[in-house]
């Protein structure tokens, strides 16, 4: 199996078992939590890329991290939790996340189409 980069974009099995959210009965990552926070958090915003797989990066991940630590571990309540998010991460900080990922998604797409050329 390859290693992928630290920084490359991660699928939302591969956050799931980063963060530790696994079935204890079945080994399966727990994928719903992750789809449940991205409703309840404004600030969790996955690139939806090919056929609307959810890819997150870097920083997504960072921030699940944090909502995780938030819930889980310190017993906050969803509500606490996105008020202390909203003061700890700015609206630009999430746009320029935004503008990073949308300009990846334009780049896979030239890809792509180079390749659909090619085939």
């Amino acid at each position: 199996m390859v290693n992928k980069s630290t920084s490359a974009f991660k699928t939302i099995g591969e956050l799931a078992k980063e963060l530790e959210l696994i079935d204890e009965v079945t080994g399966k990552p727990k994928t719903h939590v992750i789809r449940f926070w991205e409703q309840k958090f404004k600030i969790l915003k996955p690139s939806i890329i090919i056929k609307k797989h959810r890819y997150y990066s870097e920083t997504d991940v960072e921030i699940f991290k944090r909502v995780k630590y938030l819930l889980k571990d310190m017993g906050m309540t969803i509500s606490g939790a996105n008020k202390l998010l909203q003061n700890e991460y700015s609206v630009d900080y999430k746009n320029m996340n935004n503008i990073s990922s949308n300009n990846k998604l334009i780049k896979l797409k030239q890809i792509i189409k180079e390749i659909k050329k090619i085939l």
